[in-house]
């Protein structure tokens, strides 16, 4: 527990899920870009996260990512297994990343249009209650109570939350009222919500910007855990266009950009599946190739 809460104290890497020409997945592919993401020292790799296309994904392509994850990983760097779906289907593909070598697990926002929001806490609780190595809990709304968050953050097996809601008076209020607590709050929005989060008093971050550039997200890291803002803010505002992409056709090119991205640098990475965006425009292709060349011209300057 101690070694997970820590390494959620860093940056929690998200990386793609890679497909060849006929739509698998491309295994080879994968294991070279998790090499790499350990190699750059990324603390945590939450393997079939929402940047590897987690809902996409059939459950057995979620194993083959956790297993490839795992392997490729070879300890240099903790890795969390992501589940979801049906709790019965996490609890299995939790079984299952636990035998492979998962060091934690990583349970989805439960996104049943008719759920009720405490047993949307309650899913965690019992997926919690289930896992023999340590949970996260990626809480996607904030609809929550204080009282619900509060239950989470005293689970003996939940190490941290991934809250990834912008509602910031409300994390505050949980961080307050969870002071007793263990507990790790993370960022769920990345990098650029990042300096606002540590302000509130969470730690530690997601990323999908380290399966390009790892150095930029070490980089705000370091920043953070100084204390200095106004240099974090001015490593974020290089990667600002990456992040505005990311958010757009609600939040649907998040994978897109990331993917491009990679392509730009000589990685083809394959597209993104269906219901997300398929591809950037022309316009939108040309300010990521802006962010792209600059932020490559800036770490080759360094």
């Amino acid at each position: 527990m101690k070694t997970v809460r820590k390494a959620l104290t860093g940056i929690s890497g998200v990386p793609v899920t890679p497909y060849k020409g006929d739509g698998a997945i491309e295994v080879a592919k994968l294991k070279t870009l998790i090499k790499a993401m350990a190699k750059a020292r990324v603390h945590n790799l939450m393997a079939a996260g929402n940047t590897g296309e987690f809902f996409t994904l059939t459950m057995d392509e979620v194993r083959e990512v956790h297993s490839a994850t795992i392997e490729a990983a070879d300890g240099k760097a903790l890795v969390s297994a992501a589940v979801g779906r049906s709790l019965t289907e996490a609890k299995a593909l939790a079984k299952d990343a636990i035998a492979a070598g998962a060091d934690a697990i990583m349970g989805h926002h439960p996104m049943d249009p008719f759920a009720g929001p405490s047993y949307q806490a309650a899913y965690f609780l019992e997926l919690a209650d289930f896992s023999t190595v340590p949970v996260i809990a990626y809480v996607r709304s904030d609809g929550f109570s204080v009282a619900d968050f509060r239950k989470l953050a005293l689970h003996p097996n939940i190490a941290g939350i991934k809250f990834a809601s912008p509602n910031l008076m409300l994390l505050s209020e949980v961080i307050r009222s969870t002071q007793d607590a263990p507990a790790i709050w993370v960022c769920g929005l990345a990098e650029g919500w990042a300096p606002a989060f540590y302000a509130m008093g969470a730690r530690g971050f997601t990323s999908g910007l380290v399966n390009v550039f790892p150095e930029r997200s070490h980089a705000v890291h370091q920043a953070l855990e100084a204390g200095d803002y106004a240099r974090a803010r001015a490593l974020i505002d290089g990667i600002a266009g990456f992040e505005m992409l990311r958010t757009k056709y609600n939040n649907g090119a998040n994978v897109t950009v990331v993917k491009e991205a990679l392509g730009m640098l000589g990685t083809d990475v394959g597209p993104v599946r269906v219901p997300g965006v398929v591809a950037l425009n022309d316009e939108e292709r040309s300010i990521l190739r802006g962010v792209v060349d600059r932020v490559k011209a800036e770490a080759l300057a360094a």
